[in-house]
């Protein structure tokens, strides 16, 4: 079942069970996965990896303004953030932990042989896209300068 459908599902329960934040967070995907299939001008579909990063976008711009509130000392717009990641977080693999990426990022550079920071593109390129939907970028990107540099 692709990811739009499972949206869709958790909508009509939402509708049902009157969870407004929910219907928030998943209405705000359904409307990121529109604007995904017609911005070629053409109504195709979208794969599942474009799936994961729409979710994972939407995902990482409430945590950047749950942190801008919370910055602030506005819990009371933090909160709603909090909980629509909560929500949002379903849709995406079990995260990996920060020893598991750092054992993708050696084994790359190992097979790659990398050999600095000039190589730091080549090495994202394959993390990124073995790491798709279960790492953060900025950790990825944390663990592989602190790799190259050493």
């Amino acid at each position: 079942m692709s990811l739009q459908t499972q949206v869709m599902d958790k909508m009509k329960e939402a509708m049902k069970a009157k969870d407004t934040v929910a219907l928030q967070a998943l209405r705000a995907v359904k409307s990121a996965f529109l604007i995904a299939k017609t911005a070629t001008g053409v109504q195709a579909e979208i794969t599942a990896d474009q799936e994961l990063k729409i979710i994972q976008k939407q995902v990482k711009q409430r945590k950047d303004s749950a942190a801008i509130f919370i910055k602030q000392n506005r819990q009371d717009l933090a909160d709603p953030e909090l909980a629509e990641i909560a929500v949002l977080e379903q849709f995406l693999p079990a995260a990996l932990s920060e020893e598991e990426i750092e054992k993708v990022v050696l084994e790359t550079i190992a097979k790659l042989g990398a050999s600095g920071m000039k190589d730091m593109g080549k090495v994202m390129g394959i993390v990124s896209s073995k790491l798709l939907g279960k790492a953060d970028g900025q950790l990825i990107s944390m663990l592989v300068k602190k790799q190259l540099m050493n």
